[in-house]
């Protein structure tokens, strides 16, 4: 099979809707606001319906051609504010794609494959600013607001059955940890959010084609997962399709970390074709229209860069700004030094030039140039720890209480912002990270890797990772980076893309219980009865991962037959703990007794058996009665 019908295998693939589940769409204050959901039906006729990041992919209806890319969801929203402007963009070089020599027979060929997916780019009017914070500061609740305001609210109607218990709410009530997280999520609360700085919506003028969602303390947590290319394998139809297959299980953002060849055009494919939010490290592009040196990096070659990937829509950027030259003596004594890429890239400059570091120097340029295409900071945390031994010291809280300062730079200018965090950090340190970003960076959202909570685990970092991520969500991290099992180790492969979303979205789902965000534990408490009640079908469909669960389970029992059985092959037809309590149930009600009333009747049967067969713990087979 040729890479071209892989591909087209694997979109197909991609492209089936998930097992009894179907695409709805919820509507807002005017026709062009349909939020997606995905509406899981049970063998019982009850329909739970979930939070769904796949875009128009899941949808039979939507017609897709990744040579075109996706429809224009926010163009009439972007159109009707009336303050932006088109314009000729910059040209694209051949070096843009890294290419030193001028453009070769294989870029000229994949550049004609994307001319489909070119736009004309848009900006701010002269002086203006297109920024979501802008409008929200201005009281304007814009498209986008509402937009994610009833996604979060998850179509709260079927949730009740499950949440209707006054006694299990209040033993299962959650603590937040002093976040300000609402009954009912509405387009006002997201406003007052987005002016005070607690919550982005990435989502730049020149990407369209994304479905707004909303990053902050005070929401769902959320995850992000990382695809890119490298100079040494992967493809742009893998990074296509890696992309697709990491919206189908959940991933709210994607960052396209490509290095080496045809950086330039992988994104054009990305972008064009992703309903998230996209984000980027432009220093890494920047550094290779270097050659790969970092010394030879200059402000205006990154400034460039800025401009190319904002044209092109890239909804966030990850900028070191906070590797100072100040702070690099610090990682002197650490056991792993400095192992952000972005930030020993800005300390060896720094250093080869015993000159701050030029995005710190340039920062309210660069926020200039953010503001007018509504791209969100994602302030780079270039000094996080690499190793538990390094956790918590004084070059990543040094370079934390800068990024603060910055967080403050780009408000004057409404830019939005969030904050990335470590990185590895032992379990009973994991809390200080919170305390410490919220205490020096204004309550911005976190955006954290991880962390890793121990460095024994090579091929299991998703796990040590997720760990750390369920507790720092908990703490208040508004979206988790997913680390996959491949993590320090290679470059992931859609199955290890999988594992990590997957490891990642219970993450997430347990930090959301945990902080007691309003109806999440319902799709617990739907799979739980479910799976008392051996519809196993539906136990399949409610969870994360059915295909995994419907595997495991038919290792053992792969007959239809076992879909209705009320049991498992853990514990068989025998000795199933929940099949026997629905036979107490079932005792119960046939004699009008509660379920109390019916165990303390069986329980003096049974000593009254014990007495008659003479009240002795050990007796010979054949005296058992």
């Amino acid at each position: 099979m040729n890479a071209t019908d892989k591909f087209t295998q694997l979109m197909r693939e991609t492209r089936t809707p998930m097992p009894a589940s179907r695409k709805v769409y919820i509507g807002g204050s005017q026709p062009d606001i349909r939020v997606p959901m995905r509406e899981i039906m049970q063998s019982n006729g009850e329909a739970v319906t979930v939070y769904d990041t796949s875009g128009p992919y899941t949808d039979p209806g939507a017609r897709i051609d990744v040579h075109e890319g996706l429809a224009c969801v926010r163009t009439p929203w972007i159109t009707a504010r009336g303050d932006t402007e088109t314009y000729t963009g910059r040209t694209p070089y051949a070096l843009d794609d890294g290419l030193k020599k001028g453009e070769s027979d294989t870029l000229a060929a994949l550049r004609l494959q994307a001319a489909g997916l070119q736009r004309t780019p848009q900006r701010a009017r002269a002086g203006g600013n297109v920024s979501q914070m802008h409008y929200a500061r201005r009281g304007i609740i814009t498209p986008e607001m509402e937009y994610v305001a009833i996604r979060e609210n998850q179509k709260q109607a079927w949730m009740a059955q499950y949440l209707g218990n006054p006694e299990r709410e209040a033993r299962l009530a959650g603590n937040s940890f002093g976040a300000s997280i609402p009954r009912v999520v509405t387009p006002e609360f997201v406003r007052d959010e987005i002016a005070r700085g607690r919550a982005i919506i990435p989502a730049n003028i020149n990407h369209p084609e994304v479905e707004p969602m909303v990053i902050g303390r005070n929401f769902l947590v959320k995850i992000n997962a990382n695809i890119g290319n490298s100079a040494v394998t992967s493809s742009i139809e893998e990074e296509v399709e890696k992309l697709v297959w990491s919206i189908r299980w959940g991933a709210d953002t994607v960052m396209d970390l490509s290095t080496g060849k045809n950086i330039h055009t992988t994104r054009d494919w990305i972008l064009r074709n992703s309903p998230v939010p996209i984000g980027t490290v432009p220093i890494y592009q920047a550094l290779e229209k270097v050659g790969g040196v970092a010394e030879d990096l200059t402000w205006e070659i990154f400034r460039d860069t800025l401009i190319e990937q904002a044209e092109q829509g890239v909804d966030y950027f990850t900028v070191h700004a906070g590797v100072r030259l100040a702070f690099i003596h610090l990682t002197a004594n650490r056991v792993t030094g400095i192992v952000s890429r972005g930030g020993s890239i800005m300390a060896k400059w720094c250093i080869a030039h015993h000159k701050e570091n030029f995005i710190y120097s340039h920062f309210d340029e660069m926020t200039e140039i953010l503001r007018a295409y509504d791209v969100s900071y994602s302030l780079g945390d270039g000094l996080r720890p690499g190793s538990g031994a390094d956790a918590n010291d004084e070059a990543q809280f040094a370079e934390l209480r800068t990024l603060g300062e910055l967080t403050q730079k780009a408000w004057q200018q409404d830019v939005q912002v969030m904050i990335e965090g470590p990185g590895h950090v032992p379990l009973h340190m994991v809390q200080a990270n919170m305390t410490e970003q919220l205490k020096h960076c204004h309550e911005a959202p976190f955006y954290t890797l991880g962390p890793l909570t121990t460095d024994i685990a090579p091929g299991y970092d998703h796990i040590t990772s997720g760990i750390g991520a369920a507790m720092i969500g908990w703490f208040g991290t508004a979206m988790l980076c997913y680390v996959t099992p491949k993590e320090h180790l290679g470059l992931p492969n859609r199955d290890d893309v999988k594992v990590g979303i997957i490891t990642y979205k219970i993450a997430a789902h347990v930090a959301d219980v945990a902080k007691g965000h309003p109806g999440v534990r319902a799709r617990d408490d739907a799979l739980s009865k479910a799976r008392f009640e051996f519809r196993w079908m539906d136990q399949f469909n409610l969870s994360l991962d059915p295909d995994t669960a419907r595997d495991f389970h038919d290792e053992t029992l792969p007959k239809d037959a076992s879909k209705v059985a009320h049991f498992c092959s853990m514990c068989g037809p025998k000795f199933c703990s929940m099949k026997i309590s629905q036979e107490v149930r079932e005792y119960a009600k046939v004699r009008g007794m509660s379920d109390e009333e019916a165990l303390s009747e069986g329980m003096q049967t049974k000593s009254q058996e014990f007495k008659v067969a003479g009240g002795e713990i050990y007796i010979a087979i054949s005296k058992a009665p």
